[in-house]
């Protein structure tokens, strides 16, 4: 008894995952990483719509929107949802009711994951994820069949929003969703852990095709131009052989796939500006 209360007094993380005591029927469901997953995906997107639908003319919305002559309309939010709702219904569900009936409940220790399991788990998950969709990404480019036929759809919108983020062909989707999920199998996680890096994993997919380039957003506080965020992102809309990488910009680098990004306001930076000097030399030798 006495080893098990130091056992406890040893993780920073145990109040909140004592937190649980009371709904672990709800909890051990294999429903539940599903309902957490959409709902906050769903959470994050709508404040971002309604920004995008009643704050266009303001200041700072085109002070801080990437391309901010381009409006988001009415017809393009009904658009995305539309797909969105239709992927969900004909492919999520009939996935997570199958879940619901062959995968057995969730395992629920009494402890709670160390401060160290929970963040390395979670950075490794998402460096793998990282690899994983630069490849297929990079794949789906250059095959002109798998560009047309799976990817084509989430490059109908040259500047990205919100809804843009699950914009999906259904195979692209179930891709990205097995992926995500299955990415702290390697680590065999605690499932504190695998809820959090599911609900991380959305926040920067949606950071990253908001279409903002906040003082806040991670780009501009990660070290060194590790992570490249809704500006790089939003670049690959609009230049689509470029910025393969969903998060970070190593592999671009490292591959020549880089292309500096248009910041907040629109504003072209020198690098950008030098970047686009260069590929027009380039093609007029060519």
């Amino acid at each position: 008894m006495e080893n098990a209360s130091l056992a406890h007094s040893d993780r920073i993380l145990q109040p909140v995952w004592d937190l649980r005591i009371g709904y672990e029927e709800y909890l051990r469901s294999p429903l539940f990483p599903v309902f957490l997953s959409i709902s906050f995906y769903l959470y994050l997107c709508t404040p971002l719509m309604l920004i995008d639908i009643f704050c266009s003319e303001m200041r700072w919305y085109k002070k801080y929107k990437i391309q901010p002559s381009k409006k988001v309309t009415g017809a393009e939010i009904m658009d995305t949802l539309s797909v969105t709702f239709w992927n969900h219904v004909l492919f999520i569900l009939p996935t997570a009711m199958a879940q619901w009936i062959w995968t057995p409940p969730t395992v629920m220790p009494d402890l709670a994951p160390t401060l160290f399991e929970f963040v390395w788990h979670q950075a490794a998950g998402v460096f793998i994820f990282d690899f994983q969709y630069f490849v297929w990404h990079y794949t789906h480019h250059k095959f002109r069949f798998l560009y047309k036929q799976v990817h084509a759809l989430h490059h109908r919108y040259s500047r990205t929003f919100s809804w843009v983020t699950q914009y999906l062909h259904p195979w692209e989707l179930v891709t990205v969703g097995f992926l995500t999920t299955t990415n702290t199998w390697f680590f065999n996680s605690h499932c504190l852990t695998t809820w959090s890096y599911m609900l991380f994993s959305v926040f920067i997919s949606v950071e990253g095709h908001c279409g903002f380039d906040f003082p806040f957003t991670a780009n501009n506080f990660v070290p060194f131009d590790l992570f490249g965020g809704a500006p790089k992102h939003d670049m690959h809309h609009q230049k689509p052989l470029t910025n393969y990488q969903p998060f970070f910009n190593h592999l671009d680098r490292l591959f020549g796939s880089y292309c500096p990004p248009m910041r907040a306001g629109g504003v072209k930076t020198k690098a950008l500006l030098e970047y686009e000097r260069r590929n027009r030399e380039t093609k007029k030798q060519g």
